[in-house]
Protein backbone atom coordinates (compact mmCIF):
# COMPACT_ATOMS: atom_id res chain seq x y z
CA UNK A 1 0.00 0.00 0.00
CA UNK A 2 3.29 1.97 0.76
CA UNK A 3 4.34 1.88 -2.97
CA UNK A 4 0.41 2.94 -4.38
CA UNK A 5 0.85 5.84 -2.00
CA UNK A 6 4.47 6.47 -3.93
CA UNK A 7 3.10 6.38 -7.20
CA UNK A 8 -0.01 8.43 -7.04
CA UNK A 9 1.70 11.08 -6.28
CA UNK A 10 4.25 10.66 -8.88
CA UNK A 11 1.31 10.45 -11.24
CA UNK A 12 -0.30 13.50 -9.86
CA UNK A 13 3.17 15.76 -10.14
CA UNK A 14 3.46 14.26 -13.91
CA UNK A 15 -0.01 15.32 -14.98
CA UNK A 16 0.76 19.07 -13.00
CA UNK A 17 3.96 19.39 -15.00
CA UNK A 18 2.90 17.79 -18.49
CA UNK A 19 -0.07 20.36 -18.40
CA UNK A 20 -2.70 18.19 -18.26
CA UNK A 21 -4.36 19.84 -14.72
CA UNK A 22 -5.60 23.52 -15.70
CA UNK A 23 -3.52 26.09 -12.64
CA UNK A 24 -7.30 27.83 -11.97
CA UNK A 25 -8.33 27.56 -8.26
CA UNK A 26 -11.74 27.77 -8.82
CA UNK A 27 -12.27 25.04 -11.63
CA UNK A 28 -13.48 21.52 -10.69
CA UNK A 29 -14.46 18.59 -12.80
CA UNK A 30 -12.26 19.16 -15.81
CA UNK A 31 -8.88 20.28 -14.56
CA UNK A 32 -8.79 17.28 -12.16
CA UNK A 33 -9.69 14.77 -14.56
CA UNK A 34 -6.50 13.85 -15.25
CA UNK A 35 -5.47 13.27 -11.57
CA UNK A 36 -8.35 11.82 -10.44
CA UNK A 37 -7.90 9.00 -13.40
CA UNK A 38 -4.32 8.53 -12.97
CA UNK A 39 -5.07 7.90 -8.99
CA UNK A 40 -7.62 6.03 -9.90
CA UNK A 41 -5.94 3.91 -11.92
CA UNK A 42 -3.22 3.41 -9.75
CA UNK A 43 -4.97 2.25 -7.40
CA UNK A 44 -7.84 0.16 -8.78
CA UNK A 45 -6.68 -0.37 -12.27
CA UNK A 46 -9.64 -0.99 -14.77
CA UNK A 47 -12.19 -1.70 -11.82
CA UNK A 48 -15.40 0.11 -12.00
CA UNK A 49 -16.05 2.94 -9.05
CA UNK A 50 -19.81 2.96 -8.52
CA UNK A 51 -21.89 5.85 -7.39
CA UNK A 52 -22.20 5.74 -3.90
CA UNK A 53 -24.95 7.76 -3.26
CA UNK A 54 -27.04 6.12 -0.31
CA UNK A 55 -23.99 3.68 0.60
CA UNK A 56 -21.04 5.88 1.70
CA UNK A 57 -21.96 9.51 2.88
CA UNK A 58 -19.39 11.72 3.35
CA UNK A 59 -19.70 15.34 5.29
CA UNK A 60 -17.03 18.12 4.48
CA UNK A 61 -17.13 21.83 4.43
CA UNK A 62 -18.18 23.32 1.08
CA UNK A 63 -15.78 26.46 2.22
CA UNK A 64 -12.70 25.80 4.92
CA UNK A 65 -11.82 27.50 8.17
CA UNK A 66 -8.46 26.31 7.69
CA UNK A 67 -7.18 24.55 4.72
CA UNK A 68 -4.57 22.74 7.48
CA UNK A 69 -7.21 21.35 9.64
CA UNK A 70 -10.04 20.28 7.64
CA UNK A 71 -12.67 17.89 8.83
CA UNK A 72 -14.20 15.10 7.16
CA UNK A 73 -16.84 12.35 8.29
CA UNK A 74 -17.49 9.59 6.33
CA UNK A 75 -20.77 7.23 7.28
CA UNK A 76 -21.85 4.44 6.17
CA UNK A 77 -25.32 2.91 6.92
CA UNK A 78 -25.26 -0.93 8.88
CA UNK A 79 -26.70 -2.47 5.56
CA UNK A 80 -23.90 -1.68 3.84
CA UNK A 81 -21.25 -1.06 6.15
CA UNK A 82 -21.01 -4.97 7.19
CA UNK A 83 -19.95 -5.86 3.52
CA UNK A 84 -17.16 -3.28 3.50
CA UNK A 85 -13.79 -4.16 3.55
CA UNK A 86 -11.60 -0.71 3.42
CA UNK A 87 -12.04 2.90 3.29
CA UNK A 88 -9.69 5.10 1.02
CA UNK A 89 -9.94 8.81 1.28
CA UNK A 90 -8.42 10.61 -1.72
CA UNK A 91 -7.82 14.69 -2.32
CA UNK A 92 -7.44 14.84 -5.96
CA UNK A 93 -4.94 18.08 -5.82
CA UNK A 94 -3.21 17.55 -3.22
CA UNK A 95 0.46 17.08 -3.74
CA UNK A 96 -0.25 13.44 -2.60
CA UNK A 97 -3.74 12.88 -3.24
CA UNK A 98 -4.70 9.85 -1.16
CA UNK A 99 -4.90 10.45 2.45
CA UNK A 100 -5.66 7.41 4.00
CA UNK A 101 -6.62 3.66 3.40
CA UNK A 102 -8.46 2.37 6.58
CA UNK A 103 -8.94 -1.23 5.95
CA UNK A 104 -11.73 -2.58 8.79
CA UNK A 105 -11.36 -5.71 10.71
CA UNK A 106 -14.12 -7.89 12.74
CA UNK A 107 -14.14 -5.35 15.70
CA UNK A 108 -15.12 -2.37 13.25
CA UNK A 109 -19.09 -4.00 13.39
CA UNK A 110 -21.83 -4.66 11.90
CA UNK A 111 -23.88 -1.48 12.56
CA UNK A 112 -23.82 1.43 11.13
CA UNK A 113 -19.60 2.80 10.59
CA UNK A 114 -18.57 6.50 11.60
CA UNK A 115 -14.96 7.92 10.72
CA UNK A 116 -13.80 11.09 11.24
CA UNK A 117 -10.50 12.93 11.01
CA UNK A 118 -9.08 16.29 9.82
CA UNK A 119 -6.77 16.70 6.63
CA UNK A 120 -4.51 19.41 4.54
CA UNK A 121 -6.52 20.52 1.45
CA UNK A 122 -3.52 22.12 -0.52
CA UNK A 123 -6.37 24.04 -3.24
CA UNK A 124 -9.69 24.36 -4.13
CA UNK A 125 -10.12 20.42 -4.82
CA UNK A 126 -12.77 17.46 -5.01
CA UNK A 127 -12.63 15.18 -2.02
CA UNK A 128 -13.27 11.43 -2.30
CA UNK A 129 -14.35 8.82 -0.16
CA UNK A 130 -13.68 5.02 -1.69
CA UNK A 131 -15.82 2.01 -0.24
CA UNK A 132 -14.41 -1.46 -1.32
CA UNK A 133 -16.97 -4.51 0.04
CA UNK A 134 -15.75 -7.79 0.56
CA UNK A 135 -16.90 -8.67 -2.97
CA UNK A 136 -14.50 -6.21 -4.40
CA UNK A 137 -17.09 -3.70 -5.69
CA UNK A 138 -16.42 -0.31 -5.12
CA UNK A 139 -18.60 2.73 -4.44
CA UNK A 140 -17.42 6.51 -4.26
CA UNK A 141 -18.95 9.52 -2.87
CA UNK A 142 -17.31 12.87 -3.80
CA UNK A 143 -17.53 16.29 -2.09
CA UNK A 144 -15.93 19.64 -3.35
CA UNK A 145 -14.35 22.20 -0.94
CA UNK A 146 -12.95 25.43 -1.07
CA UNK A 147 -9.11 25.26 0.79
CA UNK A 148 -6.02 26.42 -0.13
CA UNK A 149 -2.47 26.31 1.64
CA UNK A 150 -2.87 23.57 3.66
CA UNK A 151 -0.04 21.57 2.72
CA UNK A 152 2.34 24.36 3.42
CA UNK A 153 1.01 26.02 6.41
CA UNK A 154 3.06 26.73 9.08
CA UNK A 155 3.38 24.12 12.08
CA UNK A 156 1.31 24.79 14.97
CA UNK A 157 4.14 24.59 17.65
CA UNK A 158 8.19 25.15 16.96
CA UNK A 159 9.98 21.56 15.69
CA UNK A 160 11.76 21.23 18.88
CA UNK A 161 8.62 21.75 21.16
CA UNK A 162 6.61 18.91 19.29
CA UNK A 163 9.48 16.91 19.62
CA UNK A 164 8.99 16.57 23.10
CA UNK A 165 5.67 15.65 22.77
CA UNK A 166 5.77 13.48 19.88
CA UNK A 167 4.52 9.99 19.88
CA UNK A 168 1.89 10.93 22.49
CA UNK A 169 -1.02 9.48 22.52
CA UNK A 170 -5.16 9.63 23.93
CA UNK A 171 -7.47 7.21 23.44
CA UNK A 172 -10.81 7.67 24.74
CA UNK A 173 -14.04 5.49 24.59
CA UNK A 174 -17.54 6.60 25.03
CA UNK A 175 -20.21 4.46 25.15
CA UNK A 176 -23.75 5.47 23.35
CA UNK A 177 -25.16 2.35 25.13
CA UNK A 178 -23.67 0.36 27.69
CA UNK A 179 -25.66 -2.99 26.53
CA UNK A 180 -25.24 -2.16 22.85
CA UNK A 181 -21.96 -3.31 21.81
CA UNK A 182 -22.71 -2.59 18.20
CA UNK A 183 -23.06 1.14 19.09
CA UNK A 184 -19.69 2.30 20.37
CA UNK A 185 -17.27 4.83 19.54
CA UNK A 186 -14.10 6.30 20.27
CA UNK A 187 -11.33 8.49 19.49
CA UNK A 188 -7.84 8.68 19.23
CA UNK A 189 -5.42 11.30 19.43
CA UNK A 190 -1.61 11.28 18.27
CA UNK A 191 1.31 14.02 19.16
CA UNK A 192 2.83 14.54 16.15
CA UNK A 193 3.73 17.21 13.28
CA UNK A 194 2.70 15.03 10.45
CA UNK A 195 5.51 17.40 8.39
CA UNK A 196 3.97 17.68 4.88
CA UNK A 197 7.53 18.54 3.76
CA UNK A 198 6.08 21.71 2.11
CA UNK A 199 6.09 23.54 5.58
CA UNK A 200 9.18 26.23 6.17
CA UNK A 201 10.75 26.58 8.79
CA UNK A 202 10.31 30.09 9.97
CA UNK A 203 13.99 30.28 11.79
CA UNK A 204 16.03 28.86 9.33
CA UNK A 205 14.11 29.20 6.12
CA UNK A 206 14.68 26.17 4.94
CA UNK A 207 12.10 23.78 4.12
CA UNK A 208 11.02 20.76 6.82
CA UNK A 209 11.47 17.72 5.95
CA UNK A 210 8.51 15.38 5.42
CA UNK A 211 7.77 13.20 8.76
CA UNK A 212 4.39 11.99 9.35
CA UNK A 213 2.31 9.02 10.69
CA UNK A 214 1.81 6.55 8.00
CA UNK A 215 0.41 3.71 10.20
CA UNK A 216 -2.08 3.37 13.08
CA UNK A 217 -3.28 -0.22 14.17
CA UNK A 218 -6.31 -0.13 16.38
CA UNK A 219 -7.47 -3.17 18.37
CA UNK A 220 -10.09 -3.72 21.15
CA UNK A 221 -10.75 -7.08 23.25
CA UNK A 222 -7.32 -8.48 20.82
CA UNK A 223 -9.79 -8.03 17.72
CA UNK A 224 -8.65 -5.41 15.08
CA UNK A 225 -11.07 -2.77 14.66
CA UNK A 226 -9.05 -1.34 11.74
CA UNK A 227 -5.67 -0.57 10.40
CA UNK A 228 -4.54 2.90 8.66
CA UNK A 229 -1.75 3.81 6.36
CA UNK A 230 -1.53 6.93 5.32
CA UNK A 231 0.26 10.05 3.97
CA UNK A 232 1.07 14.05 4.26
CA UNK A 233 -2.63 14.79 3.55
CA UNK A 234 -3.54 14.16 7.52
CA UNK A 235 -3.22 17.06 9.56
CA UNK A 236 -0.60 17.80 12.43
CA UNK A 237 -1.39 15.85 15.33
CA UNK A 238 -3.33 13.36 13.67
CA UNK A 239 -7.54 12.52 15.03
CA UNK A 240 -9.73 10.06 14.80
CA UNK A 241 -13.05 9.50 15.47
CA UNK A 242 -14.95 6.14 15.02
CA UNK A 243 -17.46 3.66 15.77
CA UNK A 244 -16.85 -0.01 16.65
CA UNK A 245 -18.18 -3.01 17.77
CA UNK A 246 -17.00 -4.29 21.26
CA UNK A 247 -16.96 -5.02 25.06
CA UNK A 248 -17.17 -1.54 27.26
CA UNK A 249 -14.80 -2.92 29.61
CA UNK A 250 -12.41 -3.95 27.00
CA UNK A 251 -9.22 -1.90 26.69
CA UNK A 252 -8.25 -0.30 23.31
CA UNK A 253 -4.78 -0.62 22.19
CA UNK A 254 -2.89 1.96 19.39
CA UNK A 255 -0.10 1.47 17.83
CA UNK A 256 1.28 3.53 15.49
CA UNK A 257 4.51 3.70 13.05
CA UNK A 258 5.69 7.18 11.22
CA UNK A 259 7.83 7.69 8.34
CA UNK A 260 11.03 7.42 10.38
CA UNK A 261 10.79 4.16 12.15
CA UNK A 262 9.50 5.37 15.14
CA UNK A 263 6.76 3.25 16.68
CA UNK A 264 4.08 4.66 19.63
CA UNK A 265 1.73 2.65 21.78
CA UNK A 266 -1.17 4.28 23.81
CA UNK A 267 -4.62 2.26 25.42
CA UNK A 268 -7.72 3.87 27.04
CA UNK A 269 -7.65 3.32 30.55
CA UNK A 270 -10.46 1.39 32.80
CA UNK A 271 -12.15 4.75 33.94
CA UNK A 272 -12.94 5.42 30.56
CA UNK A 273 -14.60 1.47 30.02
Amino acid sequence: MRSKFIRSSIVAGMAAILGLVAPQLGARADDTAAIWDSVRTDLFGTRDVADGAGKVMLEAPYRAEDASTVPLTVRLPAGFAKDVKSLTLVIDKNPSPVVASFTYGDAAGTGERVLATRVRIDQYSNVRAIAETNDGKLFMTMKFVKASGGCSAPAGKDPEEAAKTMGKMKVMTAFKDPDNATAQEAQVMIRHPNSSGMQMDQLTGLYIPTHFVDKVAVKTGGKTVFTMTGGISISENPNFRFTYQGNPSDVMSVEAEDSKGNVFKGNSTPSQS
